[in-house]
């Protein structure tokens, strides 16, 4: 009876208040304070009053409140980092997907509380005023999200750590669905500036581009180079309550000079603007996908222009002894890889192993033995994906154009390591060519992949049968070289964001079981919920969590889609990059099966289902935008199908990005995690969902397989579907997708509704090139499991009828997803790939400091 999901009112305002276990209580002086400096910024920052000013006005004068509280700890902690000299760790990546900043600095400093109160005295909203705020959608999905999520950790562990990436002038970019398909609009993040970075033009690096490589002088020089400006903004990573704050440092491109004066007293001003212009584009646009990337001059400068900046600044951090000296202390770079720790997220940092070569030798003039030895022990690399297609490879002749010098680097790099290869396979010329940095075929290029192994101490996988799939396939000759250097550091979430952040209800609920907040930074405390998941009262107050963030999300998507929902509908979502490998056709397959069970039994017992996805297709991949104009076609005939009623509902989540995922997370109740067996390498998603009480169905893909290894009865995943050596052995045999057609009716059925324009007869061949794949072709094997996932899905709705079973898996899922927490993830690579100790002392509060004086 306590368990029906009839749809509970959303929180009041008095309710609201009363949540403030995670926040805390709110002081009143600190509230005092805030309302004190937000007037100070709107009357002296924005200089406006409240007469005129506008909710953006209102959100920069709070973010600059409370960026206040964080510049204290900022200074203070650079301070104990030059003082103490601990080794440094630098996260080289092309992507940071940071989402928003407001409100996951105001919990990690612990000032939430003190903010709200703050805003509801001064006549406002702190929810409203957060929506204002613009996503610094510097990442594509999971590997951006995943750095994000790490920097996290390494501010809350107390590691002395640096973010280093590229400030894109447009972030990844806003999806628009108008006519059911996708168009891309420019995400102008900066439009309205950016509260939370420092510019720092003191600390501007020249970067080269062009120009040859001059031997007369007897040793190779770097000559009649190209010169771009790198200019760093720095971004506040704040820990979690340790009152540490570390650095992401973003480069932005600028020319040199702001023209070129020969140029303009001739009168060619506008030739040298547009020069001018030319240099700056290397950090306007963040590539749209991380696959397919290929002969891409202007990725190629992105790409070296992150690790040259990079390697220049840390080197000249690295020389550094104390705090606020500038006298080089260390000359001896032999004793770099004790004090530095570089990891490479992918291959797109790859160029790090032959510029860190070329400063070594070149500039700083060590013999090319001993600057080896450096860059392969300071350097480690982490593989993200198993496709073929999303491994880098640049053209020899780009780069001869491009870096000559990093050629000539590489190459020499080549031919030692073939050395090395040929001593231990003497005679192995398929093994060579296969780890040759060079790739003869189809035409010359060089393989950043294999740089990046040989030019690192450490390689891993992100999801233990990910690393060992990489073992035994793409990378297997070069762990039977060096099998030490392989090991596994399986993904994680930060448990702030992704819990206390967007869902607080749930958060504070766990406080009131386990009588703390301790498990904010360990995890793995999570496991102690399960002697509650048969108890009725924790059961009923999870239910009503979950159903108070359905209908606070079913809100959103009226406003925001026009869309009405049915709250007491099954939450079915699939949230990510739109990929052939991740499987939403299947998704879609399944819509469809459903919609015609519903049409053929209209009064049939069918449990209430609403279908979500969403996520972005690159703009030049054809076949995943046709992916979402099928979704959305047949989502408007579901949609205004009299028959269907309630029973099924259907949603392009439109424009999916951090923001959003904060908002439908702690709504969904189950998670679509679909992927062919043995394509998609971890999955970070996946445990969000899992963290916020949502079952999942999946293949044993990824990190799938962990989160059922975690569970305690398996049977509260929803596993289906071929596993990796099973989909080896079909496509080994001879995989005919059209067997697998002929022989399901239902299967049969949907395919030659989409084949023949059911969903869209106003153009019905529109589809038959989806049609004709599945059928025809189906590379990841989307109709060999279609039985399989239906039947998976079946069993889901029969669980999903007993809502007490439900609530059972829901919390013994929960507390299962502790060994998913990034601080897991970091502590591991802190101890077994950098060779540092985490800091767990709570550095002081400079304002607590301040007030006590």
């Amino acid at each position: 009876l306590l368990l029906n999901r009839k749809m509970s009112k959303p929180l009041t305002d008095d309710e609201k208040k009363k949540q403030i276990s995670v926040r805390g209580i709110a002081q009143v002086e600190d509230v005092a304070g805030i309302k004190e400096a937000f007037n100070r910024h709107l009357h002296y920052t924005q200089v406006k009053d409240r007469k005129v000013a506008t909710d953006r006005d209102y959100f920069l004068s709070i973010s600059y409140t409370v960026r206040e509280k964080l510049v204290g700890r900022w200074i203070r902690t650079q301070q104990y980092y030059y003082e103490k000299d601990p080794k440094r760790v630098y996260y080289l990546s092309l992507e940071f997907y940071m989402g928003r900043a407001l409100t996951n600095t105001m919990a990690n400093i612990g000032i939430t509380s003190e903010v709200d109160e703050a805003l509801y005295q001064l006549g406002l909203d702190l929810e409203d005023l957060e929506e204002k705020e613009e996503d610094a959608g510097l990442g594509n999905g999971g590997l951006g999200r995943l750095a994000a999520c790490f920097l996290d950790s390494m501010a809350t562990l107390g590691l002395a750590a640096y973010g280093y990436g590229i400030r894109y002038d447009y972030g990844i970019f806003t999806q628009k669905i108008y006519n059911d398909e996708q168009h891309e609009e420019t995400d102008d993040w900066l439009k309205f500036g950016n509260p939370w970075e420092i510019a720092r033009p003191e600390y501007q690096i020249p970067i080269h581009f062009y120009g040859r490589v001059d031997y007369s002088s007897g040793s190779p020089k770097w000559v009649d180079t190209e010169v771009v400006m790198a200019m760093p903004y720095d971004m506040p990573i704040p820990g979690f309550r340790n009152n540490i704050v570390n650095t992401l440092r973003l480069w932005s491109a600028k020319a040199p000079t702001a023209f070129h004066l020969k140029s303009f007293n001739v009168g060619d001003y506008l030739s040298a603007v547009c020069d001018s212009n030319l240099a700056e584009n290397i950090s306007r646009v963040l590539y749209p996908n991380d696959n397919f990337i290929e002969g891409k001059e202007l990725r190629l400068k992105q790409e070296y222009f992150l690790v040259a900046a990079s390697l220049q600044d840390l080197i000249r951090r690295f020389k550094l002894s104390k705090f606020g000296t500038l006298d080089p202390a260390r000359i001896d770079l032999a004793a770099m890889p004790e004090k530095v720790a570089c990891q490479l997220n992918d291959t797109h940092p790859s160029l790090a192993v032959p510029e860190l070569m070329r400063i070594l030798v070149d500039i700083e003039g060590l013999p090319w033995d001993k600057a080896w030895q450096i860059t392969v022990d300071t350097l480690a690399y982490t593989n993200h994906t198993v496709l073929p297609e999303a491994l880098e490879r640049w053209p020899v002749e780009m780069l001869e154009r491009l870096l000559p010098r990093h050629l000539s680097i590489i190459y020499e790099i080549n031919q030692h390591f073939m050395d090395q290869v040929a001593a231990k396979w003497p005679g192995d010329f398929a093994r060579m060519g296969r780890m040759s940095l060079v790739e003869e075929i189809p035409h010359k290029r060089i393989n950043m992949a294999n740089l990046s192994i040989v030019g690192s101490h450490s390689v891993n996988g992100v999801a233990a049968l990910h690393s060992e799939i990489i073992k035994k396939s793409i990378f297997k000759d070069f762990y039977e070289m060096w099998p030490k250097r392989f090991q596994n550091k399986t993904n994680g979430i930060t448990p702030r964001r992704w819990l206390v952040l967007c869902n607080p209800a749930l958060a504070d609920l766990i406080v009131d079981k386990l009588g703390g907040d301790e498990w904010l930074t360990d995890l793995s405390q999570l496991r102690n919920l399960e002697k509650w998941a048969n108890d009725p009262s924790f059961l009923v107050a999870v239910s009503k969590i979950k159903m108070d963030n359905k209908i606070k999300f079913a809100q959103f998507i009226e406003k925001t889609q026009g869309i009405k929902l049915n709250c007491d509908s099954l939450f079915d979502c699939q949230v990510k990059r739109i990929h052939e490998y991740k499987r939403q056709l299947l998704n879609i397959l399944h819509a469809i099966t459903l919609y015609n069970r519903i049409k053929a039994n209209p009064n049939g017992n069918f449990v209430p289902r609403t279908i979500m996805i969403g996520g972005k297709a690159a703009p030049g991949y054809a076949v995943a935008k046709q992916i979402i104009n099928l979704f959305c076609r047949v989502a408007r005939v579901v949609n205004s199908d009299p028959i269907v009623n309630n029973k099924l509902k259907m949603v392009y989540l439109e424009n999916y990005r951090v923001s959003l995922a904060e908002k439908v997370i702690p709504a969904v109740e189950l998670s679509e995690q679909i992927s062919t067996a043995g394509t998609e390498a971890s999955g970070t998603g996946n445990m969000k969902f899992m963290l916020n009480g949502a079952m999942t169905i999946g293949t044993l893909d990824g990190a799938n397989v962990e989160m059922l290894e975690e569970l305690t009865n398996k049977d509260d995943m929803f596993i289906f579907g071929l596993k990796v050596d099973e989909v080896d052995a079909l496509r080994a045999k001879g995989y005919n997708p059209y067997t697998y057609y002929q022989a399901n009716a239902e299967l049969r059925q949907v395919c030659d509704q989409i084949r023949d324009g059911y969903f869209n007869p106003e153009d019905p061949a529109k589809f038959h090139g989806l049609y004709n794949n599945l059928v025809n072709h189906d590379h990841y094997l989307l109709l060999a499991d279609y039985a399989a996932y239906i039947q998976a899905q079946d069993n889901v709705a029969r669980h999903y009828a007993n809502p007490t079973r439900w609530a059972h898996m829901a919390v013994m899922n929960i507390a299962a997803s502790g060994k998913f927490s990034s601080d897991r993830t970091i502590l591991e690579y802190a101890k077994d790939i950098w060779g540092v100790t985490p800091n767990r002392e709570k550095l002081p509060d400079p304002h607590n400091a301040a007030k006590a004086k």
